[in-house]
């Protein structure tokens, strides 16, 4: 059973607070998986206004993240998550596919 990606409160109010600072209607988060970071794998973040044939749409407290089916098979049972900490601000992903990942936590292995 397919269980997608989820979205934690504090990533979809960001995204929200993000998307009243661009223009254009119907924008939503893209999440991607790219092979490349010092893991082998990277995610990708990107406003977008297009979905393809391929990509799936999770929505959270009135934001939509769209993903194509190669990154979800990576993220499948992934959060999207938001922090803040003397590092920085960042999205974070909490990826149980991920055997490894690198400190800065932007590339990860399986």
């Amino acid at each position: 059973m397919s269980v997608g990606l989820s979205i934690s409160d504090r990533a979809a109010e960001r995204v929200s607070v993000l998307l009243k600072q661009q223009e254009g209607a119907g924008l939503m988060l893209r999440v991607t998986v790219s092979g490349g970071g010092c893991s082998g794998f990277q995610y990708g973040f990107a406003f977008d206004d297009a979905r393809h044939d391929d990509d799936l749409v999770f929505s959270h407290a009135g934001v939509d993240v769209v993903v194509d089916e190669m990154s979800l098979e990576l993220l499948e049972g992934a959060e999207i998550d938001f922090v803040e900490d003397l590092a920085g601000a960042a999205f974070r992903i909490d990826n149980p596919n991920a055997t490894a990942s690198c400190g800065c936590g932007s590339s990860f292995a399986v």
